[in-house]
Order: structure tokens, then sequence, then C-alpha cells
């Protein structure tokens, strides 16, 4: 899927790309190897999503809407839960019982979060922050996301700076791992 656009657009075409991911994995049988491997690619995608929305959406939420601190630290938590979720499913292999446990409470959880964020928070935001803020934090979260890690790490800062300032050095550890190990990518 093309990314391009605003922070909105950009966002969303994310949320397409996981929920395309996650279809992979319920159509395969429960056991298929591959379901690990659609689960690895759907982690590394809603990480580097999540940090660039900490990194940048979630600051302009802070600044626009009335109730922006309240929302923002909603959207963090539901990303906590989540990143625990992925970081618990990592240890797990797709024959494992566990997996089959993990990978649904992952899915509810996102698309519980993805569904909130489209129909109550960027319809918000797109009233109240002006097209070229709009435009610029999608330039932003485009960059952020190419530096933001491929793994989940739940202890790490969700907050500006220090997640602006680890989340580029994470990322690159995490990117050298997946390709060494081939993480994500079949057989």
């Amino acid at each position: 899927m093309a990314h391009e656009g605003n922070v909105i657009t950009e966002l969303t075409t994310d949320h397409r790309e996981v929920e395309e991911i996650f279809g992979r994995i319920e159509a395969l049988p429960p056991g298929d190897k591959n379901r690990k491997v659609y689960a690895d690619q759907a982690t590394m995608e809603l990480v580097r999503h999540s940090v660039a929305e900490e990194e940048y959406l979630y600051p302009a939420v802070r600044q626009y809407l009335p109730n922006g601190d309240t929302v923002a630290d909603k959207e963090i938590d539901d990303h906590s839960k989540a990143e625990q979720i992925m970081k618990d499913l990592e240890s797990c292999e797709a024959s494992d019982a566990e997996f089959d446990r993990l990978i649904g409470m992952l899915m509810s959880e996102v698309r519980s979060h993805i569904a909130d964020e489209e129909e109550n928070l960027f319809p918000m935001l797109r009233t109240t922050a002006s097209a070229g803020t709009l435009d610029e934090l999608g330039d932003k979260v485009r960059q952020a996301k190419k530096l933001a890690p491929t793994r989940p790490h739940p202890s790490a800062p969700d907050k500006p700076p220090a997640n602006k300032l680890l989340a580029p050095g994470g990322g690159l550890v995490d990117r050298l791992r997946d390709a060494m190990t081939g993480r994500g990518k079949k057989d």
C-alpha cells in the first residue's frame, strides 16, 4: 500500500496493512508455521507504528485536543497492553498452545484500538489541527517508522523526549537482529 499524505492517511494505511496480516494468520490452520512468520510481520509493523505514534501523534493530540492528555494517555496504555502481548508472543512457536491464545488477544486488542482511533481520535484531530500540521505530522511519522524498533520493548520510554532519543538506536539493533535471523520472512 502507498504510504503518503497526512498523518491520518498514513496511520490508516498502516491499520489496513496490519489487518491484512491478521487475515493471513486467521486463514491458516492452528499450528501452521507460517502463522508465526505472519505474527512476526504484524509485530514488526505494530511496533514501528506505535513508536511513531508515541513520538509524534500523541504529543499533537495533547496539544490540539481539549482533552488531549486523557486521550493520549489512554492510547499509550492501549499500546502498552499490546506490546506486552507481543513480547509474550515472541517466545512462542505456532505449534505452542499459548500461541493461539496470545495471537487472539493481540488481534482483539489491536482491532479495538484501531476502531477507537479511526472512529474517535482521527475525526477529532482532523477538526482541531490544520491541514498543514497533519501533513507535517505525516512526514514525521513516515521518517520515525524508518528508524523505529521492530521488536517489542515494554520497558522502553513511551513519551518524548526519551522515546525520540532511544528509539533509533533500538531500531538499528532490532533491524540487525531481524536480518541475521530472517525474522518475519518465509523459508
